[in-house]
């Protein structure tokens, strides 16, 4: 199950794949506001402490930098809480609302270049990248980018993505795990039981997954297209949290 693909194969996948390259850097350009809810009801219902992350988050979603919790801070914070199901979803600037904000800064501060740093072997032909402490993955060919920085949303604590030089040993496009009872479609199985694969969560929800590197649809998908048994997966670092 660890063989490698021919390499007329290989050729005609990532002739094929060139097409969905470069999926990345603008994906992770999200807006820095978030549109708060209006109502006394609403109001009423959130957490009108200031949170110890709160100047940095008011900067986040582009309110005004005061370091005081208002009302209409506490609803946009809870619009981006409810956003990424990060619960309770009460509008208090706590330390793991900003982990998902500082995340995403980190993620759009990797831009196109984000084996920037070579951490990635470049040694090695075709490989898919994860990078934990950025919960980032992308592919590239030697130094070149060809698919991403995408998202991504990895082990949480207790159960994190084994770090290490891995090889996609099985593919199951439409695959079923029977340890959580859900779909895993696009599924590309790299250590055990670890695989990459789509769901419907949040990137940036978290406490994280049961070990696998969760993607958007459209990024599995992609994934899916690009690589292949025997190929290369190399991940390192480790997430915010575990």
């Amino acid at each position: 199950m660890g063989t490698g693909t021919t390499g007329t194969a290989r050729k005609a996948r990532r002739a094929g794949g060139r097409a969905a390259v470069w999926g990345g850097a603008a994906a992770l350009a999200l807006p820095l506001a978030v549109v708060a809810w209006g109502g006394t009801a609403e109001a009423a219902s959130c957490n009108l402490s200031t949170g110890p992350y709160q100047r940095q988050v008011e900067k986040f979603l582009g309110r005004p930098v005061d370091g005081r919790q208002s009302a209409a801070d506490c609803a946009a914070v809870r619009a981006f809480q409810r956003s990424h199901a990060i619960s309770p979803a009460q509008g208090y600037a706590g330390p793991l609302t900003w982990r998902a904000m500082s995340t995403m800064l980190a993620q759009r501060a990797a831009g196109s270049t984000p084996n920037r740093a070579g951490a990635c072997p470049v040694n090695r032909g075709r490989i898919a990248c994860v990078d934990l402490t950025r919960q980032l993955s992308w592919i590239q060919d030697g130094a070149a980018l060809k698919y991403g920085p995408v998202p991504v949303r990895t082990g949480k604590d207790g159960t994190e993505t084994r770090t290490g030089l891995k090889r996609i040993y099985h593919r199951s496009i439409d695959h079923w795990s029977t340890v959580y009872n859900v779909s895993m479609p696009y599924a590309q199985f790299f250590d055990g039981g670890i695989a990459f694969h789509s769901t419907a969560k949040s990137m940036w929800n978290p406490p994280g997954s049961g070990g696998c590197v969760n993607m958007r649809s459209a990024d599995a998908k992609a994934y899916w297209n690009l690589l292949g048994k025997g190929e290369d997966v190399y991940v390192y670092g480790r997430k915010p949290g575990t």
